[in-house]
């Protein structure tokens, strides 16, 4: 336990007011207009009444003194020092009605308010029942842009995207992503970060996970998938069919090959031989995998702080169980650490944050790292699946690239290896990528806003927007599925992403005009996902090598693609509310 030096407190900050004018409800200007056009009135009739009333008694109990009994006297003095303090309990019931949404007006130039059914709560249950069923309807209801009242905060979502950029380019000074971000945080993972966090790991990220940083990345994955997926090739053993639900194998892989390419390898030393090493990457992997599904499957609840008791208790049980698993105790002791790991933790101890809270972001590094890359490559894996059509052109691309890179599949040859150059050749496979991520993938894009500021839409039109509010896009809903920019928006088309020359295609139109941001699956701005371009590299390792070195099909080739699990609406890459079984073997 930390507990800090008792010499280090001194009782004179409690009486320390510098500062208060910024705290809390003072501070809100709505809060203000309403004291001062409310309190004095109420508190002004009030207090007269009460003070001619109790007075009016005062002087009868002094007149005659038959009336003069000690506990009725004491009933007046005690009304009268009341009387005195309605002021602070006006104050206080002035804020209360202000935290339950009661007093929100829409101003002029306002977008259209709409509080819900319950104070303070508004529309946060059906918000969370389904995400994009009721962002449609307010959308029908009010148009491009409108404020939501979602558990005592007012969300103004825009859905239109051509009115994208004035969210996403505006100055930090009046949108903010990191006072969202480390409140959610805070929550989730018990973190408390250092300053300039954002920047920090942006800076880490770029030297890491881009560039020449990702060339040594690529290649730690590979090494890590061949570990995982063909540590049976050539004995026999995994040339028989077996069976598996295609979301637990694609999540399994492509989690703990990400795992042990970040966090690292079992020491050499601590095994005789490097095939125990591997052997106990891949028991120590897949034990932490599945203690990682656990939380993964809390983590919506524990976003919004809804878990039940035991549900806490065992949220509770698995942080702690992570942040001694990932812990920077026992990371010294690992082999083969990605820089992007080591760099931040050598950043955050050089500012002296205590180890204990190293330890806790070691874990949030875990989860944005791999929490949405195994989803995806279940749902790219299926997609290809049920079209033939883009299986045959992806495997066609896949079958021609290691040609062209001089590299072949056959028994008894050397493993394959992806290099970043090869995967920089594969447009349809990119294409499919982009396609599945714009399926499947569906972020809340939300920002703080610091102080009142003016929204501009594209047709023109003008918003006023208060300090202390939220603006959110939804992009699955605005632009990813909207049959405007899109048409049959919900049908897989592996093609989609391409342009007739074989180039990238990024011209799409909504009402005749272009769109700049028309998929959004990693974020955009300065916030967007500064480890994109490891995790499309991750999934198309994964796809490349199960089309080069394994025989899989669907166990029932009628099974439908199940449906998304709108619990998860907001939270990145989607999961399924099934498995779908498939079957697979090695092909030699």
């Amino acid at each position: 336990m930390d507990v800090s030096d008792p010499e280090d407190n001194s009782y004179e900050d409690y009486y320390n007011s510098e500062g208060l004018e910024d705290f809390g409800l003072c501070k809100k200007t709505h809060v203000k207009e309403f004291s001062n056009a409310f309190l004095p009135v109420f508190y002004s009739i009030t207090c007269a009444l009460s003070i001619i009333a109790n007075l009016t008694l005062l002087i009868l109990f002094i007149k005659y003194k038959t009336l003069r009994k000690v506990l009725p006297l004491h009933m007046v003095i005690s009304d009268i020092l009341f009387t005195l303090t309605l002021p602070f309990w006006a104050v206080y019931a002035s804020s209360a009605l202000y935290l339950l949404g009661s007093f929100r007006r829409r101003r002029a130039g306002e977008p259209p308010l709409d509080k819900g059914p319950i104070p303070w709560f508004g529309h946060v249950l059906e918000f969370r029942k389904d995400t994009a069923k009721f962002l449609q309807r307010m959308t029908e209801k009010h148009g491009d842009i409108f404020t939501v009242q979602l558990g005592g905060f007012y969300f103004h979502f825009i859905t239109d995207p051509l009115s994208f950029g004035s969210v996403v380019k505006e100055a930090k000074t009046k949108l903010d992503f990191t006072k969202f971000a480390e409140q959610l945080v805070a929550r989730v993972f018990g973190y408390h970060g250092i300053e300039n966090e954002h920047k920090v790991l942006q800076a880490s990220s770029t030297k890491h996970l881009m560039g020449d940083g990702l060339v040594v990345m690529t290649q730690a994955m590979m090494y890590n998938l061949q570990n995982l997926m063909l540590h049976s090739v050539g004995s026999g053993d995994g040339n028989q069919w077996q069976e598996s639900g295609l979301f637990a194998f694609s999540y399994n892989i492509v989690f703990r090959a990400g795992y042990l390419a970040l966090f690292g390898n079992e020491p050499l030393k601590s095994t005789e031989t490097l095939e125990k090493a591997k052997e106990a990457d891949r028991q120590h992997s897949d034990e932490l995998f599945k203690e990682f599904r656990k939380y993964d499957q809390l983590f919506p609840n524990l976003a919004y702080g809804v878990l039940g008791p035991s549900e806490k208790m065992e949220a509770e049980r698995l942080k702690r169980l992570f942040w001694d698993m990932l812990s920077v105790r026992k990371m010294r002791n690992r082999d083969n650490i990605s820089g992007w790991v080591r760099d931040q933790q050598q950043e955050r101890d050089e500012k002296g944050m205590q180890e204990f809270m190293q330890d806790r972001y070691m874990f949030l590094l875990l989860w944005a790292s791999q929490g949405n890359t195994g989803p995806a490559a279940f749902w790219l894996l299926l997609y290809l699946m049920k079209n033939p059509e883009a299986m045959s052109a992806v495997k066609k691309e896949v079958e021609e690239n290691l040609r062209e890179a001089k590299q072949e599949v056959k028994r008894g040859g050397p493993l394959i290896d992806l290099t970043r150059d090869m995967l920089l050749k594969t447009p349809i496979l990119d294409s499919a990528v982009e396609e599945t991520l714009r399926l499947t993938a569906a972020p809340v894009l939300t920002r703080a806003v610091i102080q009142d500021m003016t929204i501009n839409m594209a047709n023109g039109q003008e918003y006023k927007i208060r300090e202390g509010d939220r603006v959110a896009i939804f992009p699955y809903i605005a632009v990813q599925v909207n049959p405007e920019v899109y048409p049959d928006p919900y049908t897989f088309k592996y093609d989609r992403f391409l342009a007739p020359d074989g180039s990238k295609k990024t011209d799409f139109y909504k009402g005749g005009k272009k769109l700049k941001y028309y998929n959004m699956p990693w974020g955009a701005g300065t916030t967007m996902c500064p480890g994109r371009f490891f995790a499309t590299n991750e999934l198309k390792q994964f796809v490349f090598l199960m089309l080069s070195y394994f025989d899989f099909e669907l166990k029932n080739q009628n099974d439908e693609i199940p449906s998304i699990d709108i619990r998860r609406w907001g939270f990145g890459s989607m999961q399924p509310t099934k498995d779908i079984q498939f079957r697979y073997r090695l092909r030699f």
